[in-house]
C-alpha cells in the first residue's frame, strides 16, 4: 500500500474534481436557461469548450513542459474554483460567457499537464492499472455527479450547487499540493522571445512526428475516432426522439444504460489491467466502440439501441485506458505537454468542423442517414487503427528506430 499512497491521493483529487465537473455542468445549464429563457444560450455554453481548446492549445504545451506540473495543476484548480464562485453574479450578462471560456481554457491546460505529471510520477509497470482506476473513477462520477447535483438542488438552488463545485475544486487543489514535485523542465535560451519559443516547440513536435510516424499515425487515428463520437453524440437526443420516437423518460433510460456499460467496463478493465496489453485494448476496444455505434445507428427501437449503447460505452472504457497507456509509453515525458496541446488543437478544429457538417447534413437530408454514415466512417477508421495497433512488426520497427 505504501507505493500506492500518493497515486491514491492523486486519484482522490481527480475523483472530487470529476464529480464537481458534473455538478458544474448541470447547474450552469439550469441557471442560464432560467436567466436567458433560450435554448441557444445553453448551446453556446457547449461551444465554449472547443473554442477554448483552439485559443489555448497552440501555446499551452510550451508552458506545461517548462513549469512545475504539480503547482500548475493546483493553481488551475484554485483559479477555476474562484471563477466558478463568481459565475452566479454574472449569469444575466454576456460577461458570464467570457468567464466560462476562461474556465474551459484552464481545463484545456489541466488535462495535458495532468497526463505529463502522471507519466513522470507513476512507474511504468503501474501506469495501465492507474489509468484503468482513473477510468473507473470517471465512470463513477458520471453516475454519482448528476445524483449529487440533484440532491443539492433539493437542498438549495443551482447557485448553491455551483458554490459546492467551487469548494470541490479548492479541495482538489489542496490535495494536489500534498503530492510530490516532479521536476522535468524544457530548457529556454535567454535571448528567445515568446514567439520564438512557441515556434521552436512546434518544430520539436514536427520533428518527433516525422521520426515517430507509426506512433503518431495511431495517435491521429484514435483522435479521429473520438472526433466522430463527439459529432455523432451531438445528434444523440435528436436521433432518439425523432427517429426512434423515444419519450423523455425512455431516452433517460438509454443514457443510464450507457453509463452502466461504462462503469461495468471500467470495473472489468481495472480487474484485468495486469493481463491485457494496452495496444490490444486501444485497437480492439475502438473497433467494438464503432460496432456499438453501427448497432445504434441502424436500430429501429429501444432494445437494439440500448444494446448498441451498452456495447459502445463498455468498450470505450477499455479503449481510453489503452490509448492513455500507449500515449505514456511512446511519447517522451519531456515533450508530452507540447505534443498533447498541438494535436489537441487539431482535434478541436476537427470536432467543430465535423459537428457543423453533421448538423447541416442532418438538417438537409436526414438524421438517420448522417448518423449511419458517421458510424460507417468511424468503423473504417477503427478497422485501420486495430490493424495498425496489432501489427507487432511495425511496433518493433518503431522501437528500434526510436532507440537509435
Amino acid at each position: 500500500m505504501s507505493k500506492w499512497k500518493y497515486p491514491l491521493l492523486l486519484l482522490s483529487g481527480i475523483g472530487i474534481s470529476n464529480i464537481g465537473g458534473w455538478i458544474y455542468l448541470i447547474a450552469l445549464n439550469l441557471i442560464v436557461l432560467d436567466e436567458w429563457r433560450s435554448p441557444l444560450a445553453v448551446v453556446m455554453l457547449y461551444v465554449m469548450k472547443p473554442v477554448a481548446a483552439l485559443l489555448t492549445n497552440a501555446w499551452a504545451g510550451s508552458v506545461i513542459d517548462r513549469v512545475d506540473k504539480r503547482n500548475l495543476m493546483a493553481a488551475l484548480d484554485f483559479s477555476r474554483a474562484v471563477l466558478i464562485g463568481v459565475l452566479p453574479f454574472l449569469s444575466s450578462g454576456w460577461w458570464m460567457y467570457v468567464v466560462v471560456l476562461v474556465i474551459n481554457m484552464g481545463s484545456a491546460i489541466f488535462y495535458p499537464a495532468s497526463m505529463s505529471y502522471i507519466t513522470a510520477f507513476i512507474p511504468k509497470e503501474n501506469r495501465q492499472r492507474f489509468n484503468a482506476m482513473r477510468g473507473l473513477i470517471g465512470s463513477g462520477a458520471f453516475l454519482i455527479g448528476p445524483g449529487v447535483a440533484g440532491l443539492m438542488f433539493m437542498m438549495g438552488t443551482p447557485t448553491f450547487a455551483l458554490y459546492m463545485n467551487a469548494l470541490a475544486l479548492l479541495l482538489s487543489g489542496v490535495i494536489t499540493l500534498f503530492l510530490p514535485k516532479i521536476e522535468n523542465k524544457a530548457s529556454v535560451r535567454a535571448f528567445d522571445t515568446k514567439w520564438e519559443i512557441i515556434k521552436g516547440d512546434w518544430q520539436v513536435v514536427r520533428i518527433f512526428s516525422r521520426r515517430s510516424t507509426y506512433v503518431m499515425t495511431l495517435y491521429v487515428l484514435f483522435i479521429c475516432m473520438l472526433v466522430m463520437t463527439a459529432a455523432i453524440d451531438s445528434l444523440e437526443a435528436a436521433f432518439s426522439k425523432e427517429v426512434l420516437h423515444l419519450s423523455n423518460s425512455t431516452y433517460g433510460y438509454l443514457v443510464s444504460i450507457a453509463g452502466g456499460g461504462f462503469v461495468l467496463g471500467s470495473i472489468l478493465n481495472t480487474a484485468l489491467s495486469h493481463k491485457l496489453h494496452h495496444m490490444h485494448l486501444m485497437g480492439v476496444g475502438s473497433l467494438i466502440v464503432s460496432l456499438g455505434y453501427i448497432l445504434y445507428s441502424y436500430s429501429s427501437g429501444f432494445s437494439v439501441a440500448a444494446i448498441g449503447f451498452a456495447l459502445l460505452s463498455f468498450a470505450l472504457a477499455f479503449a481510453t485506458t489503452g490509448f492513455e497507456t500507449f500515449y505514456q509509453e511512446h511519447i517522451p515525458v519531456e515533450i508530452m505537454g507540447r505534443v498533447a496541446s498541438i494535436y489537441g488543437l487539431l482535434e478541436g478544429v476537427l470536432v467543430i468542423l465535423s459537428t457543423v457538417l453533421i448538423g447541416v447534413v442532418a438538417e438537409v437530408i436526414s438524421i438517420r442517414f448522417i448518423v449511419a454514415s458517421g458510424s460507417m466512417v468511424m468503423l473504417a477508421i477503427t478497422v485501420v487503427l486495430c490493424i495498425c495497433s496489432m501489427n507487432k512488426n511495425w511496433e518493433k520497427q518503431y522501437s528500434e528506430c526510436y532507440n537509435k
